[in-house]
């Protein structure tokens, strides 16, 4: 349970759950496809939205486990309106099926929330992008773009506001020194922020007091001697090394997410849309997205319960964004603990997307 309970702006905070902050709230004749909805925050999520009246479809690569958790919603729920779709966010081609048949459905689009996320080792996806990237940022980019004719609609009939949750991470901080690589995201051997420190004395220096200056060396390339130092200061150095980063590629699938909120908004603002874009990060939570590192997953799994949120608090967020009134009207903003926040940096600069020539990418 996370422990720390200090009431944002909003009059909420971190230890507030999801079902605390729907409170009151009446979501029937609303429409949301929840992505990553079989486990985790994705199965509170839809829970929740269920319980407020909300119609669910439940974006779900196991669609086995995605009926087991619509199963349980409905006999806790009986009025809950849940559907189960097939869509798995790393293949462009289930994307384009999953948004084809929802299109077909005749169904309204009021929210959509992109909360599917994955972390692991370097693979390559169906398609051939770098998975975390696929995954977390271009399914999502994809499923968006194919959907928001729906949802445009459903804003025009219904005048409704219609809302786009995008879940990103505190994650997006931590990423290449560059940002996002667009131009070599499938590269293993692309450049990569390395911290490392080795200090040697200089054999060529004469053995004495004031002569022992160790040289600091890049402990990637050993042969190249980066800087002197005395041997009382520690340096640390960032160099740059041919190597693929998973933490970093990971946050920069993040980094995309609040970019992709950030362009989204302009663009709604621009063309007079009634639809909201917003990104943000859940908290630290006791999930299985931490499945592929047995250290990681361990300590998750023993001190994560005293440290971390609980699912029903990471869902709050989310919850929180894609229903409460106080958001109307909010878009391009970064949420967390259920109250407006700052971004990185690389987040929150209007201007990096079309300096960098990269609107269309994000």
């Amino acid at each position: 349970m996370w422990p720390f309970s200090r009431k944002g702006a909003s009059g909420f905070s971190s230890s507030s759950t999801a079902e605390e902050v729907t409170q009151g709230i009446d979501g029937t004749g609303l429409t949301a496809i929840v992505t990553g909805a079989s486990s985790g925050i994705g199965t509170e999520t839809t829970r929740v939205l269920a319980l407020r009246g909300v119609h669910v479809v439940m974006g779900v690569r196991n669609m086995a486990a995605g009926q087991e958790v619509k199963e349980a919603i409905v006999k806790e729920i009986p009025t809950a309106k849940v559907d189960v779709m097939e869509l798995d966010l790393s293949s462009m081609a289930s994307i384009r099926k999953f948004a084809s048949e929802f299109n077909s459905s005749g169904l309204p689009l009021n929210i959509l929330i992109n909360n599917a996320g994955t972390t692991g080792p370097y693979m390559l996806s169906k398609d051939n992008i770098e998975m975390l990237f696929a995954t977390n940022h271009l399914g999502h980019f994809l499923l968006t773009s194919l959907l928001l004719d729906t949802m445009k609609k459903t804003t025009q009939e219904s005048g409704k506001e219609g809302r786009i949750v995008i879940v990103s991470s505190e994650g997006h901080r931590f990423t290449y020194r560059g940002g996002i690589r667009f131009d070599n995201i499938n590269d293993k051997s692309g450049p990569v922020d390395l911290i490392c420190w080795k200090t040697v004395l200089n054999p060529h220096s004469p053995p004495t007091a004031q002569n022992q200056i160790p040289i600091l060396y890049c402990c990637c390339q050993p042969s190249l001697p980066i800087v002197s130092r005395r041997q009382s200061i520690i340096a640390v150095l960032t160099c740059s090394y041919n190597r693929y980063s998973s933490p970093f590629a990971y946050g920069q699938s993040k980094l995309a997410n609040v970019l992709h909120a950030n362009e989204l908004a302009r663009l709604f603002k621009e063309d007079g849309v009634d639809i909201t874009a917003n990104s943000l990060h859940p908290g630290a939570i006791v999930t299985n997205i931490f499945r592929h590192s047995s250290i990681l997953s361990g300590l998750v799994n023993t001190v994560g319960k005293y440290v971390l949120k609980n699912v029903q608090q990471g869902a709050a967020t989310t919850c929180y964004v894609a229903l409460h009134p106080q958001v109307k009207g909010v878009s391009g903003q970064y949420f967390s603990d259920c109250n407006i926040a700052k971004p990185g940096a690389q987040a929150k600069d209007p201007n990096w997307p079309r300096n960098s020539g990269n609107s269309a990418r994000v």
